[in-house]
């Protein structure tokens, strides 16, 4: 490497994944590694305690991890917890192993569950009053996913119509047969939508009529839980997770380095709203794009990428890497879009873009790493430690 992880964290982001269908990612490697594994082990095994104790259940992240399994909607409550610790242990691993810390990156961020790991990292909340109201209002969360599939809406060409998407799924709602909602803006041009019943289908039907054949529905097949979505008031989630919060400790020290909060799209978090925001955060989709921009304003040269296998994050910023670098190889540099090359009509969103929001010519020179990947291929200062 052409500059130590330590130094390119200076001008750097902090990126941690969310839940997915798989969470496991190398860890198995990790826990069985001689200098990373009791450090691992140590976070898992807390994190298991955590959950045994809120739920009465047992809970053994260890053997889960070694034995290999994956993920299920009955082990909701068990993947928040081995995410989180997972990504403190890979934290602490980085602070103890190469003399890198997490403080001395420009910013975090977090997809999903993602932000809650960065605010415990960043000292805004104890991981046990986080974990608690997370792992005791997952079986809802989980018990939603039965009847709720999840969707991208994507347009082939121009940008989505601002406000569009939400609009139709308004209309939906009113019919009274499910709830739909967009969860995530994953970019100008895609958008992630979850719903009840066949909601997706009918969405599908309208913006077909609406927006023409440019734009479609892909369905996903997997079931997820409808976290950033109104699907949850149905069970109260966020107004009980609120009220547990009243006596959660912390949230009263700004994170530090600050945390790009996805309700919000900015560095939103003070040394009082921590709670309010993390309400939100239940309910409210997830602005991806807004913080995948403003880490490029801010001038990140390097996004570290924190937890199990990270995929979202990592994949957006290199789609829009690919894109921007087509675009321009297909554009004269003055006069962007006025040359057409093949392929660039299905990025028009981005022509119009790149005229208003020169940022985006940033993507393609932000360095991205893995930190699992990284970790297994260094060596360690230290042999083990016990």
């Amino acid at each position: 490497m052409d500059a130590s992880l330590k130094d390119r964290l200076t001008a750097g982001a902090i990126a941690f994944r969310g839940y997915n269908t798989t969470n496991l990612g190398r860890t198995p490697e990790l826990l069985a590694h001689p200098a990373y594994g009791p450090i691992v082990e140590r976070h898992l095994r807390e994190a298991s305690e955590i959950v045994a104790d809120t739920l009465r259940v047992p809970t053994d992240l260890v053997d889960r991890v070694q034995q290999r399994h994956e993920s299920t909607l009955a082990t909701f409550a068990e993947d928040i917890a081995l995410i989180l610790s997972v990504e403190r242990a890979q934290i602490e691993i980085l602070a103890e192993q190469f003399e890198t810390r997490h403080d001395t990156a420009a910013v975090m961020t977090g997809y999903s569950l993602g932000e809650i790991a960065a605010l415990i990292v960043g000292g805004s909340l104890p991981f046990a009053d986080a974990l608690i109201p997370l792992v005791s209002l997952a079986g809802d969360c989980a018990a939603l996913a039965e009847d709720t599939t999840m969707g991208v809406v994507f347009s082939r060409g121009p940008e989505l119509p601002p406000g569009m998407i939400e609009r139709l799924c308004l209309e939906l709602n009113y019919e009274g047969r499910g709830v739909i909602a967009v969860s995530s803006y994953l970019s100008p041009n895609t958008v992630l939508v979850m719903g009840q019943g066949d909601t997706l289908d009918r969405l599908k039907v309208r913006v077909t009529e609406m927006l023409g054949k440019n734009v479609n529905l892909r369905k996903n097949e997997h079931q997820w839980p409808p976290l950033h979505t109104p699907i949850l008031w149905q069970r109260a989630v966020p107004n009980r997770a609120a009220a547990m919060m009243h006596t959660m400790a912390g949230g009263l020290r700004a994170p530090q380095p600050p945390v790009l909060s996805l309700v919000t799209g900015k560095a939103s978090y003070t040394d009082l709203n921590c709670r309010e925001l993390i309400a939100r955060w239940l309910d409210h989709p997830q602005r991806l794009w807004d913080v995948i921009y403003e880490l490029l304003s801010m001038g990140i040269e390097t996004v570290v990428h924190i937890g199990p296998d990270p995929n979202l994050i990592p994949a957006t910023f290199k789609r829009l890497s690919d894109n921007v670098t087509a675009q321009m190889s297909g554009s004269r540099w003055g006069q962007w879009g006025l040359r057409a090359a093949g392929g660039i009509h299905y990025r028009s969103w981005l022509r119009g873009l790149l005229r208003s929001r020169v940022a985006l010519l940033r993507a393609p020179f932000v360095r991205q790493i893995v930190v699992e990947d990284w970790l297994l291929e260094q060596k360690p200062l230290r042999t083990s430690l016990v």
